[in-house]
């Protein structure tokens, strides 16, 4: 009964339009009511105490690094390195976008401000050298959403506070999936490319392209220093947000001289804006985390799924079945925070590795911000390049599925995660 309470209270606030944090806190009540423990001295514990730890100041410097990043400039010099390589073949530009993709994942680990990017750049070169714009623009939307996998990432980070897992290692099992799926990509672009009158760009010569790499040169140092001063433990991912923050303002400024003091404010206080929503939710989701491990509400679901505890891989693959129609429906941090309380402690029952969960949980997530009807990675593509997000949606299928079986094909081989993290480890 404690679980039929919790999801009617959630689910019911959201479908009148209540905000997903406050449906949380709404939640989190009617527990507390439910279990005749009404106490406001909960939910006010509960969200400081839930914010307030180190790890989490990891999120506001990353969000920092990729605006200053698009401000100052390295993130259209990552795009002009991709087209040095691989513009003059057919389909390039398609390559372009997933390469400059994986590389500002690396950098950001936000898809919204990597997809706004590539989109504004991109697209409008597609559109003159005869590409299909919408299915470019679906191209672009499944590259930004590599993003939450490819270290640093912000989602890895509210997943291990919410389900208390080593982010670093977290941040180390996630290289490779990443990487998978910019070449699943790649293999599903080139594939309906082939439809398309495209017009390739001229070969770039090999001064050109020194020159390019040159150019780009501090802007591709970035991952090296934030990922290599994590493997080498010389920085924590909170401390490695800090000199991503500190680099990209540096290079910005002093070396490219394309951000301005006078941009400051404005790129803080977007930085500042998005910030205060994913900590607000945080705050609210560990009060509901809290009532939820207060109710029993996970053992009273493995009661449910109990057959499959002894059988690992169905049990993944019921778990991501349900994760990616819940996905459709809620952005990707909500999800996080709602369903890592509930998952966790069954996927422990279950002996499967919580590291080897949550980068999968993680891919999933993403695979959610290109899902209709909410698909809000969509809605940055349509709005920045303005494609009818009908048509976006359109042209994204033949990407997600490609993501969707990457996926899957990891669900079957836990290995192609679990071996690639522990040589990095």
């Amino acid at each position: 009964m404690t679980l039929i309470v919790f999801i009617v209270s959630l689910l019911g606030a959201m479908a009148i339009g209540v905000p997903v944090a406050f449906s949380l806190m709404f939640c989190g009540v009617v527990l507390m009511w439910y279990m005749d423990m009404f106490n406001t001295q909960i939910i006010a514990q509960n969200m400081i105490a839930g914010v307030d730890t180190f790890t989490l100041l990891a999120i506001p410097f990353f969000i920092l690094a990729g605006e200053l990043m698009n401000s100052g400039g390295l993130s259209r010099r990552i795009i002009d390195f991709a087209i040095s390589c691989v513009g003059h073949i057919r389909g390039g530009l398609g390559i372009v976008a997933i390469m400059a993709a994986i590389i500002m994942a690396s950098i950001s680990g936000s898809a919204a401000a990597d997809t706004a990017a590539l989109a504004a750049i991109l697209i409008p070169m597609m559109a003159k050298a005869g590409y299909n714009v919408p299915r470019s623009g679906g191209l672009i939307a499944a590259g930004g959403i590599i993003a939450p996998v490819i270290p640093p990432s912000m989602a890895f980070i509210v997943f291990g506070v919410a389900g208390n897992v080593s982010i670093t290692q977290l941040f180390l099992a996630g290289i490779f999936p990443g990487i998978l799926m910019g070449l699943s990509l790649i293999i599903a672009w080139l594939i309906v490319v082939r439809k398309d009158n495209v017009q390739p760009l001229p070969k770039a010569s090999t001064s050109e392209r020194l020159r390019v790499t040159g150019r780009a040169a501090w802007a591709l140092g970035m991952p090296v220093i934030i990922l290599g001063g994590i493997k080498a433990g010389i920085m924590t991912p909170t401390e490695a947000a800090v000199v991503a923050a500190a680099y990209a303002l540096f290079v910005g400024m002093v070396i490219y001289r394309e951000l301005k003091p006078s941009h400051l404010p404005h790129v803080i206080l977007q930085a500042a804006k998005t910030t205060s929503v994913i900590m607000f939710l945080v705050a609210a989701a560990l009060v509901s985390s809290w009532l939820i491990t207060a109710a029993n509400i996970p053992a009273e679901i493995v009661g449910y799924i109990e057959p499959l505890i002894d059988r690992p891989m169905l049990l993944m693959f019921a778990i991501m079945i349900l994760v990616l129609v819940v996905g459709t429906a809620l952005d990707l941090t909500p999800t996080i925070l709602i369903l890592t309380p509930v998952l966790m402690p069954i996927v422990k029952q279950a002996g499967i590795d919580p590291v080897y969960f949550g980068v999968l949980f993680i891919m999933n997530n993403s695979i959610g911000l290109i899902t209709p009807p909410v698909g809000v990675v969509l809605n940055v593509v349509s709005g920045v390049a303005r494609i009818p997000l009908g048509k976006v949606t359109a042209g994204v299928w033949p990407f997600l599925i490609a993501e969707a079986i990457v996926l899957f094909l990891l669900v079957l081989f836990p290995d192609l995660v679990l071996v690639p993290a522990r040589w990095l480890h």
